[in-house]
């Protein structure tokens, strides 16, 4: 195995067991324990884990607002599942309004076989990335916001809200049934606000850790959602309230 696969691997296990140890690590991959010493360590500085005698654990303080490029490495194989499940939700010729999270790139990358798609997007990621496809782009503009490699402000807002898209496609950082879809970032919740209600559908993709989870921001009620993609069915509870609020569940 690679030292890029097993660190995949490490961040796949805390997100699952919350805590991890260095000599277990060591024998499920059959290197030394200074390795895995040294691959926490890369987790700890990238605020994914927090080190602690004999081992780590998940970073709950600072997982909210995680670098993009760390956020990417993050459930990854939840993503794809969840990308997996929609594929076919989104038609040849439609625009879509699409926020700078790192499961709406996973979608976007899965949908290189759609025709005559319009991308209304304030990720910088994606601007990039897709620079010389054949989607037809249209940036926000506005200020960036490096962390998350995100375009937001006054300016983003203005372009956004002269816009009508078919589809919203967004994340979230948690999802709860007392507080409703919360995010961490202002600026970014703002310009997610009007891309909802400049969009006919609203498509919430967010895996099973963030559910029953809030963050800092109120950003919309469940009720304002069409569709909630997961990657694993939710508890009976949910199904119930997603149902009595008009919301199409897939998992």
């Amino acid at each position: 195995m690679l030292p890029k696969e097993r660190l995949q691997k490490i961040v796949d296990l805390v997100q699952i067991e919350k805590k991890v140890y260095v000599s277990e690590l060591s024998q499920k991959f059959s290197v030394t324990e200074e390795t895995i010493r040294r691959d926490l360590e890369k987790l700890d500085k990238k605020g994914i884990v927090s080190r602690t005698y004999g081992g780590a654990v998940i970073n709950r303080n600072g997982s909210e607002d995680l670098p993009f490029n760390t956020r990417t490495t993050l459930n990854i194989e939840l993503k794809k599942s969840i990308v997996s499940k929609i594929h076919h939700l989104i038609k040849d010729g439609d625009k879509l309004m699409v926020d700078p999270s790192s499961t709406a790139l996973e979608l976007v990358k899965a949908l290189y076989d759609k025709q005559d798609l319009t991308l209304i997007t304030n990720s910088i990621k994606i601007l990039n990335e897709f620079s010389d496809s054949h989607f037809q782009i249209i940036s926000t503009g506005g200020e960036l916001r490096k962390k998350s490699l995100s375009l937001v402000g006054p300016a983003a807002e203005a372009t956004v809200s002269r816009y009508y898209a078919d589809i919203h496609v967004f994340s979230c950082k948690g999802i709860s049934l007392e507080h409703g879809i919360t995010e961490s970032n202002e600026p970014e919740a703002e310009l997610k606000k009007i891309m909802l209600k400049n969009s006919k559908v609203n498509l919430l993709l967010v895996d099973h850790t963030k559910f029953d989870k809030a963050a800092f921001l109120k950003l919309f009620d469940i009720s304002d959602i069409d569709v909630v993609v997961t990657d694993k069915k939710p508890s009976a509870e949910w199904i119930e309230r997603l149902k009595a609020n008009n919301v199409q569940l897939i998992y």
